[in-house]
């Protein structure tokens, strides 16, 4: 019986390779874009920065200094000066420490509402894909629901009902994903219904549960994946939409761009650079995610492929 299962085994794996094929060349092609590479770097720098922004901050971003309070009143915020490289932010906080760390705290909201939405959505998709009948359709019709509320007034909602803080903000602008990731996955999936090696696994009394694991969702999670990075620069942008309307996170001497960016839209008439940094940051880092993933889903397109 094991000879036979591995000779069943083989057998569809030959009929998947092209799946294989074709992602890998799908990657080759994506790295060949200029605008690809733009993304890569962009992203790979906003990463990088994340991760070292701690070490390198010149000061602590969580300190006020007496040097910069003794100039600051509600009229003046002060400028660059002397081992403050951008000055003071509105309570005495040396605004370039901040600014560089917020990298950091940037990426962990962007990156955990994108696993989160991933994971639920894949959820909902996988079992509506997988199983069909009744269960697609009231999986289906859950997503409908909340693909009828605009994204971010559900966001809106969503923070307006838990208590102000990280993870509020988190969730929020997960639940706009779990939709999109869902009817992804779940359409992908039941493209692979009809392939030639889940017939075949089907045709040799494969279990269904080895069908689904083994040969429909691994080909079926690339679409997915090129989503994630899209969503990634629309989940840093909304996360400041909230932060902007005040539905963000309540430790305000947390350092992350959405929040500094929230906290100074009552300065702008006395020192603009406290919001004109934080948003700069964000729309670069988004525009890096948003070249990336539009370069993964084109080379995806059957109809680029030559």
């Amino acid at each position: 019986m094991s000879i036979l299962s591995t000779r069943k085994a083989e057998k569809i794996d030959s009929l998947a390779e092209g799946g294989t094929s074709l992602a890998m060349d799908a990657l080759r092609r994506t790295f060949r874009s200029p605008v690809a590479i733009l993304g890569l770097v962009i992203v790979g720098l906003f990463v990088i920065l994340a991760i070292i922004s701690p070490f390198i901050a010149p000061k602590d971003p969580y300190r006020p200094y007496p040097e910069l309070k003794a100039e600051l009143t509600p009229s003046n915020i002060p400028g660059p000066m002397p081992g403050f490289l951008l000055g003071s932010d509105q309570n005495g906080y040396d605004f370039f420490s901040r600014l560089l760390v917020g990298a950091q705290q940037t990426l962990f909201v962007g990156v955990f509402a994108t696993l989160i939405g991933v994971a639920v959505g894949m959820i909902i998709g996988g079992l509506a894909g997988a199983f069909g009948g009744w269960v697609d359709s009231v999986l289906m019709r859950l997503t409908d629901i909340m693909l009828s509320i605009p994204s971010l007034l559900l966001a809106i909602s969503i923070a307006a009902l838990l208590p102000g803080s990280q993870w509020t903000v988190i969730i929020a602008v997960a639940m706009i994903g779990v939709p999109v990731f869902a009817r992804l996955l779940r359409g992908a999936m039941i493209a692979q219904r009809s392939s030639d090696h889940v017939l075949a696994a089907t045709a040799l009394g494969v279990k269904r549960k080895t069908i689904v694991f083994r040969h429909m969702l691994p080909n079926s999670i690339g679409p997915v994946i090129v989503q994630a990075t899209l969503t990634l620069a629309t989940a840093i942008i909304d996360a400041a939409a909230l932060s902007f309307l005040g539905l963000g996170d309540s430790d305000w001497r947390r350092a992350e761009w959405g929040l500094m960016l929230g906290n100074a839209q009552e300065l702008l008439s006395v020192k603009p650079s406290l919001a004109f940094f934080p948003a700069i940051a964000i729309i670069i880092v988004a525009l890096g995610f948003t070249l990336l993933g539009e370069s993964m889903r084109e080379s995806l397109d059957p109809k680029n492929r030559r």
